[in-house]
């Protein structure tokens, strides 16, 4: 076969037997699928030949670029040595230098306050990440001798992950309502949604609202509550949400006068997408959970970590017989080849100054979301960092959304493939995630195509 056989062929298989995520199959299988082949930069290449600018970062997973030869290096020099092997009842090298690097990493973020996060308990994926959080929480509280205590509370659009446990704890109703009969016991508190309050409230005269509509659930059913979790500073998958300044200091205030355990799940935001490593230090909160994911590996490997503090990790240890033990884990926990990457990503992080480098970039974007928030159709800009949402609406004046039915945030997506740039929208959110080492050149391109896109698309 030629090179157009081939490649027909390989969407023909594709469109067979490949079952996509959060995609309408019908829609695939009638469209001609993207199909990547190689990636370099802030690129990806498709079989036919054409770039896109990668400005999800393969959905949020990539901060330092396509094939970075530091992280190339570090796995075909672990390959030399072991590709895997199991941590249940056994350790290994990678598995152990990352857990002291990230340790240090997460100490000094903290300072100038401790963090007592000292232990790491590695899994595979960010939803893995928040089943192990939510799973010690409920296990953390039986072993204190504490009744009770056998629900969590979360957020009105909250989302982190598709696993059981993690979506009990979700608040994206077109992704969690389905599964609604298989889910546990979850309260839920108002998003910190300003643009949209549920309350109908403004801030700051609102004099947070929302922290105080959690204070009432948690005042009637702390003794049911093991622990609250939240993403800090931005509802990413919730629609690029991003809560006012000070309200994660009060969660965390109010997370401690109820005695409930906090659990930041930091897969989105973590190693550096805010603008610092890890969105808490903004407001200085130290969680009593931290769920790690997505960039740890630079997009390489799967590899998720749940750090728990000295006295949460305490209430596990015991005798043999008490049966104290954490009974949870995956086959490919600590993975070797994925250590080793996360290490050299810690590495280059710190080697390349990634989080200074990143500060004019900020701005960048910050000022293009201050112009195109002035479009007719946009209702609002928003980021923390180089994450960032905009949202489309039908009426400026009224918020009016956009019908689902319509896909204006998939529309203004396409316009924008058709001219280099990969996104991938939240219904009317475009969302904008690229690599964190991106240029200046390529980032003000990416902004010019969806600020064209979502000009041809709207108006």
């Amino acid at each position: 076969m030629g090179i157009l056989e081939d490649n027909r062929h390989l969407e023909e298989i594709d469109k067979r037997y490949i079952w996509h995520p959060f995609t309408q199959m019908k829609e695939w299988i009638e469209d001609t699928p993207i199909i990547i082949t190689e990636g370099k930069e802030c690129f990806l290449k498709d079989i036919y030949g054409r770039w896109y600018l990668d400005g999800v970062s393969s959905l949020w997973v990539n901060i330092f670029g396509h094939r970075k030869k530091e992280i190339d290096d570090a796995i075909k020099e672990q390959l030399d040595n072991i590709a895997h092997s199991t941590m249940l009842g056994l350790s290994n090298v990678p598995a152990i230098k990352l857990a002291e690097k990230l340790m240090k990493i997460v100490n000094s973020s903290f300072i100038p306050h401790p963090s007592r996060l000292s232990k790491i308990f590695y899994s595979d994926n960010g939803s893995t990440a928040v089943e192990v959080a939510l799973k010690m929480s409920f296990q953390y509280w039986q072993h204190k001798g504490i009744e009770g205590k056998h629900a969590f509370l979360s957020l009105n659009n909250a989302y982190h992950g598709d696993t059981i446990g993690a979506v009990s704890v979700g608040g994206v109703g077109i992704f969690h309502e389905a599964f609604g009969p298989l889910l546990f016991k979850t309260f839920n508190a108002p998003s910190p949604y300003c643009y949209r309050c549920e309350l109908g409230k403004t801030f700051p005269e609102c004099s947070f609202a929302c922290l105080a509509k959690m204070e009432e659930v948690l005042s009637l059913h702390a003794g049911e509550i093991a622990g609250l979790i939240i993403e800090p500073l931005i509802q990413a998958a919730g629609g690029m949400i991003t809560s006012p300044p000070g309200y994660l200091r009060g969660v965390r205030e109010l997370c401690t006068k109820y005695n409930i355990l906090m659990i930041a799940d930091e897969v989105a935001t973590g190693f550096g997408r805010t603008g610092k490593m890890f969105a808490c230090e903004h407001e200085e909160v130290v969680p009593d959970l931290l769920c790690l994911s997505k960039g740890i590996t630079g997009g390489y490997m799967p590899l998720a970590v749940t750090v728990a503090t000295d006295e949460l990790y305490d209430a596990f240890l015991g005798e043999f017989r008490e049966l104290k033990t954490f009974f949870h884990g995956h086959s490919y926990t600590g993975n070797p080849l994925a250590c080793a990457a996360a290490i050299a990503c810690l590495d280059i992080s710190g080697k390349e100054e990634i989080l200074d480098r990143m500060k004019n970039k900020i701005r960048i974007l910050e000022s293009w979301l201050s112009d195109v928030s002035e479009l007719g159709h946009v209702g609002e800009g928003r980021n923390a960092g180089m994450m960032a949402g905009v949202e489309l609406v039908k009426d400026k004046e009224s918020k009016q959304a956009y019908d689902w039915s319509e896909k204006i945030g998939w529309r203004v997506a396409y316009h924008a493939r058709e001219n280099g740039v990969f996104i991938r929208p939240l219904g009317n959110v475009i969302v904008l995630m690229p690599p964190l080492i991106i240029s200046e050149q390529n980032l003000n391109k990416l902004l010019q195509v969806v600020k064209n896109a979502i000009i041809a698309v709207t108006e």
